[in-house]
């Protein structure tokens, strides 16, 4: 995944600190109710499309603007899924950061799914019972926005 610009200004004067960050996933939808996954370059790992909101930036516009970049699929996003603090995490180079990650369920209303960055090996639909093999934060997060159900929270409050 690549860095964007305003972390490697972060980093600069932050260091290898955590930085606090949000992060968006999407899960797109198409008519046939196939959903869209990218094989992800840093782990040659199918998974969900996702990424980190700009500054200033809307989590929707951010679901957008990543599956555009990653898949050349146009969506609209049509409802919150979850909203959930992820664990820290630390990089190879000692960076370490934790995301509160947004998810929206979307829907694709344009293009053709294609390889459109290089963050991606690869790109595709799958139908719900073919799914490659997916963490399990990509299917908690598929199974998540399947229905109209309301958007999942960690019900630990005050813990």
């Amino acid at each position: 995944m690549a860095t964007p610009d305003f972390i490697l200004a972060l980093r600069e004067t932050a260091g290898h600190q955590l930085l606090w960050l949000p992060g968006v996933s999407a899960i797109v939808f198409d008519d046939d109710e196939r959903v869209l996954l990218g094989k992800r370059a840093d782990t040659g790992r199918w998974s969900i499309i996702g990424g980190i909101c700009e500054p200033g930036e809307q989590p929707a516009r951010t679901a957008v603007r990543e599956v555009f970049e990653e898949t050349a699929v146009e969506c609209v996003p049509e409802r919150v899924v979850l909203v959930q603090a992820m664990d820290p995490m630390e990089y190879a180079n000692g960076d370490r950061c934790q995301f509160m990650d947004v998810t929206l369920r979307c829907r694709a209303v344009g293009g053709e799914a294609r390889v459109n960055d290089d963050e991606s090996l690869d790109v595709g639909w799958f139908s719900l019972d073919s799914l490659p093999e997916l963490e399990d934060f990509a299917l908690m997060r598929i199974k998540q926005a399947l229905g109209d159900g309301p958007a999942w929270f960690d019900p630990a409050v005050g813990e």
